[in-house]
């Protein structure tokens, strides 16, 4: 292994000079403080300077990291050559028809198809998936969308939904070509490959027909990139007639909708991270109108799916009342009418300390439950007959070989034997396993492995070692630690170390395969994925502990997971970086500023690091929603001044940072380009290092960056090669790498 010193790279910087930003002074008042910034001016998206200046920093970054190019290449290669670039999905059954996506060599993006499925009798055969094979034309099969000609001659392409008739006749698809998340639907006849005439513009994720295929659901977005409509649009009529099914006038309050799992109701879903409101629509009663479940003024976060238990109309509830870590019961829609104090629920699935129950749904014989225990994603099955009563079946949960995993329900049809599940570790590739539903015959059920993602170049997982590791925290607190390295890597104080870290929203960095991290761990480099507060693994109260005011307990788990690398054995102290993206990018300004001398380097993704200035201005995309978790800095002074004693940007000052990359995109959405552009300006004035400040824009990109899978590759390659260079980790181990 290479143990050069990242100083021994070749100095490109002599020759680049970063570019210096005007300082154009704007002033921001709240609650009698007064801040100055002198680069606010570079919001101005349209403005000519703006994108020079941007493109003068991308000039800047090419220059400083030109060396790294080869480097770059050969994980680009190692990516490549690992990726089976001929691939497909494993059949899914809707309806009358088996839906799949194959992906070709040299393609960049993947291509929708379909095939029909057979009726036999035999249940569990039925719902066997056809087998596909690659460059294997299967008698029957019709092409919904080939993404590699929708893309053609556009500058981005993505997809934001998907939808087929139940009579699978009609196909409607939203297409986003520039990044920004708005998308245009069209709807394509399959008997005859002819479009309508119906074409929506400016349309968010998430499309659905009725039952009947007459109707077609969407939302849409206001002027701050909030769903706050649905919409439902009659076929052959004009877009400028569809009917507001629904609209959010409350800024903080999120809209989605989906089909219920036996598709008699169209479910409105309201909510924010701390309560929520369902609102149901039932299709045989459409003129009806909208009914609310439990109404958003109670103060609870719930999802309720409604079903027919025994032929009688029932609700299943994921609930937080009196559970921080959520329960699942029963409610008679007849019950609502009450005051919720009246109301008689059944319990399904108690409350548990232990066990966070992160949703519940339905098939025509179980209900399947999704938790987290000891950190872990799992699910459970219990059978319909007897639910909630005394003589409920015990859970019946699927048994897998790995310590660390993540399993889930990847997708199930109501009428089928079986759920799809994924399941993925650190080091197992993504599976797609069949779970036959227990029967009396089975009664456990059982696990049918339909696929596991081919890794090509001779990867071996046992060349690998993931284990559990705990730090602790200043206050005490345990903090889990996923630890992965190369198992020839020796614990003797030498090997380089990459932390990374999210830490928001409730998220889990729960345990997934991923090819180009191997590319990391191929050079020696021992990489810690940090578990801290603020995210799920824990349960609710693991997220509460790292939100609003507490959220500074974030910033120091991730510093308390350098230390412990630092000391385990496992890398030299000298030779540690860090990584993190949006909320994670935030995360990785704040450990810039309060802890730099621990890292060698920092790469901070689309990072939302100028987070106070965001969330003061409720007309920026999404801020409104963002009270939740970081509290409102408009009303409360004390989460002003909180914020404020965080906040990277505000908070640069006169230290030797180490090596810094801001990787964003022009047109994301989420966060705006502007802020790494502010910080890394702010960043370059106060440091009193000499190692360079980069920041590499995407000028065609979102928040996911490129849309290509080629591009996306090469992304990461970036970021790798970035990483690994700083720490002079950038030769193979003896061994490693592709075979």
């Amino acid at each position: 292994m290479s143990h050069t010193s990242p100083a021994s790279a070749p100095a490109t910087t002599s020759e680049a000079l970063p570019p210096i930003a005007k300082h154009v002074p704007s002033h921001r008042e709240h609650h009698g403080d007064v801040f100055v910034d002198n680069y606010e001016w570079l919001r101005e998206k349209e403005s000519a300077e703006v994108v020079d200046h941007l493109k003068a920093e991308n000039a800047y970054q090419e220059a400083v990291t030109a060396h790294q190019e080869p480097l770059r290449e050969a994980m680009f290669q190692e990516i490549k050559g690992r990726t089976q670039e001929t691939d497909l999905s494993v059949p899914s059954r809707k309806d009358g028809w088996w839906y799949y996506s194959r992906s070709v060599e040299g393609k960049e993006y993947s291509i929708q198809c379909r095939v029909l499925a057979q009726n036999t009798g035999d249940p569990v055969a039925d719902w066997t998936p056809p087998s596909v094979e690659p460059g294997v034309d299967i008698d029957g099969e019709q092409v919904l969308l080939d993404g590699n000609v929708e893309a053609e001659g556009q500058p981005f392409f993505s997809m934001g939904g998907a939808a087929v008739t139940v009579d699978g006749t009609l196909y409607a698809y939203a297409v986003d070509n520039s990044g920004d998340e708005r998308f245009t639907l069209r709807i394509k006849d399959l008997r005859t490959g002819e479009l309508l005439p119906d074409v929506i513009e400016n349309i968010f994720y998430g499309v659905a027909f009725s039952p009947d295929g007459t109707r077609l659901f969407y939302t849409v977005v206001d002027d701050s990139w909030r769903p706050y409509q649905v919409k439902a649009h009659v076929l052959g009529t004009p877009v400028t007639e569809d009917a507001i099914i629904y609209q959010e006038d409350d800024v903080a309050m999120w809209l989605g909708f989906d089909l219920a799992s036996d598709r008699r109701h169209l479910i409105l879903s309201i909510g924010c991270s701390e309560f929520s409101e369902t609102r149901l629509l039932k299709f045989a009663d459409y003129d009806a109108g909208l009914t609310t479940v439990i109404p958003r003024e109670e103060h609870i976060l719930y999802e309720a799916e409604p079903f027919l238990l025994e032929g009688e109309e029932t609700l299943l509830l994921t609930h937080n009342k009196n559970a921080i870590n959520s329960m699942v019961s029963l409610v008679q829609p007849s019950e609502l009418s009450k005051p919720l104090a009246e109301q008689h629920w059944r319990t399904v699935v108690e409350h548990s300390d232990d066990v966070r129950v992160n949703g519940a749904g339905v098939t025509s014989t179980h209900a399947v439950l999704s938790v987290r225990k000891d950190t872990i994603e799992r699910v459970q099955v219990l059978p319909l007959a007897g639910l909630g009563t005394p003589q409920q079946g015990a859970p019946i949960e699927p048994a897998f070989d790995d310590e660390l995993y993540t399993a889930g329900v990847s997708g199930s049809d109501y009428e089928a034997p079986v759920i799809r599940m994924g399941y993925t570790s650190y080091f197992t590739p993504s599976r797609v396993y069949d779970f036959v539903l227990p029967t009396a015959e089975l009664p456990d059920g059982q696990l049918l492995l339909r696929k596991e993602s081919p890794v090509l170049g001779g990867y071996n997982a046992q060349d690998y070692v993931a284990t559990r590791e705990w730090a602790t925290a200043d206050d005490g607190t345990r903090v889990p630690l996923s630890v992965l390295r190369h198992a020839s890597v020796q614990p003797d104080g030498t090997a380089a170390g990459l932390v990374y870290g999210y830490g928001s929203y409730e998220v889990s960095m729960d345990p997934g395969f991923g090819v180009a991290r191997l590319s990391l761990l191929d050079r020696g480099i021992v990489m810690v994925i940090a578990h801290i507060r603020g995210g799920g693994e824990l349960g609710r109260q693991w997220y509460e502990d790292g939100k609003k005011l507490s959220k500074k307990n974030t910033f120091t788990d991730f510093i308390a997971a350098t230390d412990w690398l630092a000391g385990s054995g496992w890398a030299d102290s000298s030779r540690i970086a860090a990584m993190g993206g949006s909320a994670g990018g935030l995360l990785m300004g704040a450990i810039a500023n309060l802890a730099p001398e621990k890292y060698a380097a920092v790469v901070a993704q689309v990072p939302f690091v100028d987070a106070l200035t965001t969330i003061l201005d409720p007309e920026l995309p999404l801020s409104a929603l963002e009270w939740e978790e970081w509290g409102n800095p408009i009303t409360d002074p004390e989460v002003y001044a909180y914020m404020k004693s965080y906040t990277p940007y505000e908070n640069v000052r006169s230290v030797d940072y180490p090596k810094i990359a801001a990787v964003t995109s022009f047109n994301d959405t989420r966060v705006l380009y502007v802020e790494p552009a502010k910080w890394v300006q702010a960043l370059r004035s106060v440091s009193t290092g000499s190692e360079p400040i980069v920041m590499k824009i995407e000028m065609d990109g979102g928040h996911g960056g490129a849309s290509g899978r080629y591009v996306q590759w090469r992304e990461r390659a970036w970021d790798y090669a970035f990483v690994a260079d700083s720490l002079g980790a950038t030769e193979l181990l003896p061994g490693a790498g592709l075979k």
